[in-house]
């Protein structure tokens, strides 16, 4: 089975990334701090085609964009060796340039049992997530939310984000938890080398959402709050 939600490292050229990305029903969606990653899949036997776009929902210009352009489409074809799905393919906009990636799944029994969703809930899709620490607490995190039917998938270049959530008439509030996929004691030290907790309420609409958490990193209780914009629906 293909389906499931992974951690992702990618190679173009001597260029390094990583990123996350859930498939399901022929989409895939995830992405990074500075990038989301959307396409399509398509399973023939053991094979498995893609065709992923990238889209960039960081301005921040020291993540510096892999093609050299925002705008990219990626075409792989991938195959598994054990649990791991290997892709090689390349860039329209780089054609020549080896692209090549693994995808290591992440294991299902972590994800949490989806909440409950009511009347003019938030809507089902890949979001950009900007988080910013308060209390005059320097830091911050980017990256993607995945949100389908009280589930919470996630994350960036060095975590990744499970959880649940009730959303109901404009307001919603959830959990989650924010675990590393790699190491990230260097780049983001306040939840580098933690499994952290996070509580979290706020409001929505049509194309966006907000919130404001308490994060338990560690010994250190740490409110932030968050700005999600809809990128696509799922």
């Amino acid at each position: 089975m293909f389906e499931g939600f992974y951690k992702v490292r990618f190679q173009l050229g001597q260029a390094v990334g990583r990123s996350v990305m859930s498939a399901r029903d022929g989409k895939m969606l995830g992405g990074n701090s500075a990038f989301a990653h959307i396409g399509t899949y398509q399973k023939t036997g053991d094979e498995v085609a893609t065709e992923i776009k990238t889209v960039r929902h960081n301005p921040d210009p020291n993540y510096r964009a892999m093609a050299g352009t925002d705008d990219a489409t990626l075409i792989a074809i991938g195959r598994p060796e054990g649990e791991l799905y290997r892709f090689k393919g390349e860039l329209k906009e780089l054609p020549g340039v080896a692209f090549e990636s693994v995808m290591t799944p992440i294991r299902e029994d972590e994800i949490p049992i989806a909440g409950g969703v009511g009347e003019s809930g938030i809507v089902d899709g890949l979001y950009s997530i900007h988080i910013r620490m308060l209390d005059g607490v320097d830091g911050g995190l980017t990256g993607v939310m995945l949100l389908n039917k009280g589930r919470i998938l996630g994350g960036d270049a060095c975590f990744y984000y499970l959880g649940s959530y009730t959303a109901e008439n404009g307001r919603w509030k959830g959990q989650i938890l924010n675990q590393e996929h790699t190491s990230a004691m260097g780049e983001h030290p306040i939840f580098g080398g933690h499994e952290v907790g996070i509580g979290f309420s706020g409001s929505y609409d049509d194309e966006s959402a907000v919130l404001d958490a308490t994060a338990l990193a560690g010994k250190r209780s740490l409110r932030l709050t968050a700005v999600l914009k809809l990128m696509r629906r799922a």
